[in-house]
């Protein structure tokens, strides 16, 4: 559920009137977002005139996981990079599309946070206008030297210290979900005059719903405990409702409809990958902290994502999460605590 706003309010406004809810902010927080409003247009931009403006297909690179790397992909990472790396606001940047820290540059200041992003979630999908997204994750710097290039203890913060988390969704709109700890908006993009709108104000999930999203094309790759769980949600014998499967491959996009509409979004470890895929710094923790301020749960399948201590930034990890009851017991199987069907 989501409170729907009947009055125009701009993200712009909307931060300035967060910010005077805080007597020591200084207003960097706010002109840091929006510098990153502007590269999240100019790639909203890009996204829509796909097909007309020679973006779409691969580069000859690869990115730090051995990935091709897809024009959009590049360009999304070079206009946040550019958008972001002047305002004297961060100390260093993080990209999933990037081997190491990314600092800023000599001559330019330095500020006291740090930014994480992954500039095109959904990569596979961009060639065939499937939606995709950008994801972003804030953290304040904690080494001590507050003049110079941020270090990489400054991004190996677990993710509840993340001072804010959100993406921008290009879908059939273009819109905006953040939050700053205290709830979570969406903002909608207008392109007729340029600014984001408050559409959604404190977005809440329902507590549990009949789907779920996972690639079940792993089924064979995954363990007993899992493979009960998927089929536990499709046997109605079970005495529920048969859960309906809606899986898009864009993480971003399958986490915006369970926001909206509740469920359960997974992406395990298997056989191949024990860590799962997702990043945890760049995907699961801002993505966590969404799904968390917005009333769900978000777990590894036995604990809580936001409190796990990263050791490497491009480290990944198993998820579970989405509407509190569903991962709850999805958490059961893992622990091998399978139901009995009633007739039994």
């Amino acid at each position: 559920m989501a409170f729907r706003v009947n009055k125009l309010v701009t993200i712009e406004r909307h931060i300035s009137e967060q910010q005077e809810l805080h007597s020591s902010a200084t207003g960097s927080f706010s002109r840091m977002m929006r510098d990153l409003l502007l590269a999240l247009r100019i790639i909203s931009r890009e996204v829509r005139r796909a097909g007309f403006n020679d973006i779409l297909g691969v580069t000859e690179s690869q990115n730090v996981h051995g990935e091709q790397v897809k024009k959009l992909d590049e360009f999304a990472n070079e206009t946040i990079i550019r958008a972001m790396d002047h305002g004297g606001h961060l100390c260093a940047m993080a990209s999933e599309e990037s081997e190491g820290l990314i600092e800023i540059p000599e001559e330019y200041e330095r500020g006291n946070y740090v930014l994480l992003f992954d500039p095109l979630d959904g990569s596979s999908n961009i060639d065939v206008n499937v939606t995709i997204g950008t994801i972003f994750s804030i953290f304040r710097r904690v080494t001590p030297d507050r003049v110079g290039n941020g270090h990489e203890d400054d991004f190996l913060q677990p993710g509840n210290r993340q001072v804010a988390a959100g993406y921008a969704l290009y879908g059939s709109s273009t819109c905006l979900v953040y939050t700053t700890g205290q709830g979570v908006n969406m903002f909608t993009y207008d392109p007729t005059v340029g600014e984001f709108f408050l559409t959604q104000e404190n977005l809440q999930m329902p507590d549990r719903h009949n789907s779920y999203s996972i690639n079940e094309g792993n089924y064979h790759k995954w363990n007993d405990e899992l493979r009960r769980y998927i089929d536990f949600v499709k046997d109605p014998s079970y005495g529920h409702a048969s859960y309906s499967l809606r899986y898009i491959g864009t993480a971003v996009a399958d986490i915006h409809r369970i926001l909206q509409h509740g469920g359960i979004f997974m992406y395990p470890g298997d056989k191949k990958n024990p860590n799962g895929k997702l990043r945890l710094m760049y995907e699961i923790n801002p993505l966590a902290l969404l799904i968390e301020q917005a009333g769900g749960r978000a777990t590894d399948g036995k604990n809580r994502v936001l409190d796990l201590n990263p050791e490497d930034i491009h480290q990944t990890a198993p998820v579970f999460m989405g509407s509190k009851a569903n991962v709850l017991e999805a958490e059961a199987f893992v622990r091998g605590e399978f139901p009995s069907r009633p007739d039994n």
